[in-house]
């Protein structure tokens, strides 16, 4: 994939994809051609897609709504991937590619009822794609190409009807409230990031829940090189975040080439660096609150899209300081502290502080970058990776190769 001439053509963004149990149960990808000119092959890219996107990544099973007057809506179980081609020609081209069931493509209703469009969808449904009707039609289309469709997407400036033939799903969610909203209303899922805004200093302190405490203070122990015995019986006081440990360092993710038994054994084969960063992700991770599923879900790739950004520096350092700088932006949420408070008690490395005190630092461009990358901000896509001067090419691998990544640690 590193080289692969289609990266260098698009501009990528992604958000999550979030069922009424604040799971994320599928990925929207945003895709528009880098400069008005650039010419995408549908087919190649869906290959490409096809091929750097697990089999394994999880499936989207949507409890639909029954159709007025009886029947069923059509199945939409074994997505992963909701492909938002940005641009006629684009959009076009993905159509007319062969299908691959598990990826749905999104098409905006406004161009529905083109020939040429409406030609496409009914040949791409045919053969077994899966599509999603984006917006509402001027005028009601007929029953064969309305039946195409599984899920209709309402763009997050629209109000939100109730019933309707199709799933609904909401776009552009910002905050627990928004997803409230959309559920409220009837959709079964709900595309974005429903972060919220950063908390308010308070002069109360909140309590951080006991079993992330065990795992502060394990980073702060690391942090400080305590010697394995002294990390052991911390973790004795919490049997099951030794198992998650375990668990998780023997996940295709970490890439070992052999089996961790023992808490010993991890520090012996990770070190001291390696084990921090499995803590960070630990850390963010490891919230019980379900509204906190697709903050927990962001964290991780944030830090693994910083990290694959920089994997050509040779800078070993470096990658592990930004993927704990990726992977903590987000622990103001997680644990419900502004950062200024935060920091007193989570060790990180200064440029690492400054990024999340929102200072500048060397380290903030990345984080702007991946946030643009999350907003599916195009034009703001290309700010940031020019400002890094990092190729598009590189932006899209990088993102591409972090969200694989992710999910074989999941």
């Amino acid at each position: 994939m590193h080289d692969h001439p289609l990266l260098a053509r698009l501009v990528l963004g992604y958000s999550a994809v979030i069922d009424r149990q604040r799971s994320v149960v599928a990925t929207r990808l945003t895709l528009a051609p880098e400069s008005p000119g650039a010419d995408v092959d549908g087919a190649e890219l869906m290959q490409l897609l096809g091929e750097v996107w697990p089999d394994t990544a999880g499936a989207l099973s949507l409890r639909m709504r029954p159709l007025e007057g009886g029947g069923g809506a059509k199945s939409t179980a074994g997505l992963t991937l909701m492909l938002n081609a940005a641009g006629e020609s684009l959009l076009q081209s993905v159509l007319d590619a062969p299908a691959v069931p598990r990826f749905m493509v999104e098409v905006p209703a406004f161009m529905v009822s083109e020939p040429l469009v409406a030609a496409s969808v009914q040949a791409l449904s045919d053969a077994g794609g899966s599509l999603a009707l984006k917006g509402l039609p001027r005028e009601p289309l007929p029953a064969s190409l309305a039946a195409c469709f599984a899920m209709q997407l309402d763009d997050a400036s629209a109000p939100l009807p109730k019933g309707g033939a199709l799933a609904r799903a909401r776009l552009g969610v910002r905050s627990p409230a928004d997803l409230e909203a959309a559920f409220a209303a009837g959709c079964v899922v709900a595309a974005g990031w429903p972060f919220g805004d950063p908390p308010a200093p308070s002069t109360a302190k909140k309590a951080v829940a006991p079993e992330l405490q065990v795992i502060l203070e394990l980073i702060n122990r690391v942090d400080r090189e305590e010697p394995v015995e002294r990390l052991e019986a911390v973790l004795k006081n919490d049997p099951t975040l030794a198992f998650r440990l375990i668990r998780y360092i023997n996940s295709p993710g970490f890439g070992l080439s052999v089996e961790i038994g023992s808490f010993r054994h991890a520090l012996m084969i990770l070190g001291y660096h390696k084990l921090k960063r499995w803590l960070a992700l630990l850390l963010a991770s490891a919230s019980k609150d379900a509204n906190m599923k697709p903050v927990m879900f962001a964290a991780v790739r944030r830090g693994l899209i910083m990290e694959e950004l920089v994997k050509g520096s040779g800078d070993a350092e470096l990658r592990g300081e930004l993927f704990i700088c990726g992977v903590f932006s987000l622990l103001d949420r997680l644990l419900g502290q502004p950062f200024a408070d935060l920091l007193r008690s989570v060790p990180v490395p200064d440029k690492v502080r400054q990024a999340l005190l929102g200072e500048d630092g060397p380290f903030l461009p990345y984080l702007e970058l991946v946030q643009a990358i999350e907003q599916e901000s195009v034009i703001d896509v290309r700010e940031k990776s020019e400002r890094l001067m990092i190729a598009p090419a590189e932006v899209n691998r990088a993102l591409l190769a972090a969200l694989a990544s992710a999910a074989q640690l999941e």
